[in-house]
């Protein structure tokens, strides 16, 4: 008899938390970090995306008190670590065309961590035409968008972005051949999903073609992928079925999902043996199981009925 989905998606972002707060000062900043940060996706890049989980979690409210509090404390160390947001605040000072400052503050101020200046300056940054005309890819300018959306820095008015041309200038919005997809053209579409959608948050932000084309062949990826083993794009697949306006969450895939997570909590990247060194598990798998601790979350809110 297969797990249901709700039960198994409970279980992985249960186990999931559970192992990012017992192996978080593996992300702390090293000593003397400045907001220079030279390599940023190696050094403050983990805290993101912590906090991207830990606020989703919050947001959703649908675990347990545990949870909820596991939740809280990973953005409190998380916030912590970036001074409380004045780290993100001298990055984007030094830098005013990144935009990593911006997205990762969004996480934060979606569970109503502010920094007063940094709300300033980017109310300022966003405002400016070079912040709109900067050249990046097209499911990056979403993600600028969706972070402006969730931090209040867009007005409090969606009409100030045109979503439909945005979405329309990705590879999603093209309606290509799907069996022509590749393995980063599908974490680009899954990204093009969860920025439109605000990690599922708002479904219709989905344009309904491309919910419709993403019904027909998202069961279709997920199989190939689970195939041979990239088990962190797979999970990524199984949020974008989770953020659906009719949401896709296969029982047999939640309980592939369940039966590889570690006892721990870890959830593998891929087919690949798992070290038993701390600092390697942590580097190597820290983002497949914050995916899992989302795509858990997500799945048992839209099983539950919580979004329309």
């Amino acid at each position: 008899m297969q797990m249901p989905v709700a039960q198994a998606a409970h279980r992985i972002t249960s186990l999931a938390l559970t192992w990012l707060h017992t192996h978080r000062e593996h992300g702390a900043l090293p000593p003397g970090t400045t907001a220079e940060l030279a390599e940023p996706n190696s050094v403050y890049k983990p805290l993101g995306e912590t906090a991207l989980a830990a606020s989703l979690v919050l947001r959703e409210a649908v675990a347990g008190t545990v949870e909820l509090r596991l939740a809280r404390e990973l953005l409190d160390f998380s916030w912590e670590q970036l001074g409380a947001g004045a780290m993100l605040h001298e990055r984007l000072l030094r830098y005013p065309m990144m935009s990593d400052p911006l997205e990762t503050y969004a996480h934060f101020a979606r569970s109503g961590y502010r920094h007063q200046a940094l709300d300033r300056l980017l109310t300022h940054t966003t405002s400016l035409r070079s912040a709109r005309a900067v050249e990046v890819m097209p499911n990056r300018r979403l993600a600028i968008a969706n972070a402006a959306r969730v931090g209040g820095f867009d007005q409090g008015d969606d009409r100030a972005v045109d979503w439909t041309a945005l979405a329309g200038a990705t590879w999603l919005g093209s309606f290509p051949e799907p069996w022509l997809i590749d393995w980063m053209t599908a974490y680009n579409m899954t990204h093009t999903v969860f920025h439109l959608t605000d990690w599922g948050r708002v479904p219709a932000g989905l344009p309904a073609e491309s919910a419709r084309y993403l019904a027909d062949w998202l069961p279709a990826w997920i199989d190939i992928w689970a195939e041979i083993g990239e088990w962190d794009l797979v999970a990524e697949l199984m949020i974008v079925g989770s953020s659906l306006p009719d949401p896709y969450c296969d029982p047999a895939d939640w309980e592939r999902l369940a039966r590889l997570q570690h006892e721990d909590g870890l959830m593998p990247r891929d087919g690949h043996p798992v070290s038993e060194d701390p600092g390697e598990r942590f580097a190597a798998h820290h983002h497949t199981t914050v995916v899992a601790a989302v795509a858990g979350t997500l799945a048992l809110s839209r099983t539950l009925g919580l979004r329309p």
